[in-house]
């Protein structure tokens, strides 16, 4: 039965999205790695990563890109062709640019390249609100900590390196948590529209969760879709303004049925001559920007 009604329609497409690729077969996993692939030399394959496909397997995981990785192989070449190596990872809602290496050579080569930050990453994210200023940088160390509540769990936070001394107004240098890790994400509004905003984002380091920590607790402009960094101590869905409603024609009951609208937009790579990758967002993250409104810049 398909909905007629388009936002019960709309909802339906959401709700099935991060269950899509969890229960196709291998093989059909691995073709639509490969029609997504764009951009492939001798030393690499650059495909656009779907949304809800995690990178490596793990409890509860059907499909993940590491199993079919001798399968799109084998697809992209022939029947003797070697398994294909990661060479970074991004999150499982995280959609956009992802290179894999035909040899073991190649991805250390590009793993290297991650490592010492040669590589310049963009990504577009659709955010709540509008950040101040509209461009910057943030720089504020990250940490995992446990949340104590009712279901205790874990999550990246932010460990700044000064706080404010309440009693006299002074701004004071804390304690430095030792394993707090250095975080630097440059951000730039592209658009704003709906009580939302499209943010450019230039992720110079690689902490787990960066961006999304970032923006949610550093900007306070949580990534669109992000249930677990749009509050701290509780598990629940995104609260949405009224006026974004509206115009995803979303009730606030189903808001917990958004994805996460970050997409790997470019990469870098100075891999002999330095290559330009970029990936269009996919369609759910295209409609969201129609309906809000936002307009996408012109590459």
């Amino acid at each position: 039965q398909i909905p007629t009604d388009p936002a019960q329609r709309r909802l339906r497409e959401l709700a099935a999205l991060s269950q899509q690729l969890q229960h196709v077969h291998p093989n059909v996993l691995a073709k639509i790695l490969k029609q997504g692939t764009v951009y492939q030399n001798e030393e690499i394959v650059v495909i656009n990563k779907p949304y809800g496909i995690p990178v490596h397997g793990g409890p509860g995981v059907k499909n993940c890109i590491a199993d079919v990785l001798p399968i799109l192989a084998k697809m992209l070449e022939n029947m003797k062709a070697e398994p294909l190596h990661l060479c970074h990872r991004l999150d499982k809602e995280t959609t956009g640019v992802m290179v894999l290496a035909r040899s073991k050579e190649a991805a250390e080569k590009v793993r290297l390249l991650f490592k010492t930050r040669q590589v310049e990453k963009i990504y577009w994210a659709i955010v709540l609100g509008d950040p101040d200023p509209v461009e910057g940088i943030v720089e504020i160390p990250i940490v995992e900590k446990e949340v104590q509540s009712h279901q205790s769990h874990y999550k990246m936070t932010l460990a700044p390196n000064y706080r404010l001394c309440p009693e006299e107004g002074k701004v004071v240098k804390v304690r430095r948590n030792r394993k707090a890790e250095g975080a630097v994400t440059r951000y730039r509004r592209l658009a704003s529209a709906s009580a939302c905003s499209l943010l450019e984002l230039q992720p110079i380091t690689g902490v787990k969760h960066q961006i999304r920590v970032h923006l949610a607790y550093g900007l306070g402009c949580p990534i669109l879709g992000d249930h677990k960094y749009s509050h701290w101590s509780k598990l629940a869905p995104q609260k949405l303004p009224e006026l974004t409603l509206r115009r995803l024609k979303l009730e606030q009951s189903k808001a917990r049925h958004l994805p996460l609208h970050l997409h790997a937009h470019r990469l870098r790579l100075p891999l002999g001559q330095p290559l330009d990758l970029v990936c269009k967002p996919p369609l759910f993250f295209q409609k969201t920007l129609r309906k809000l409104e936002l307009d996408i810049p012109e590459d």
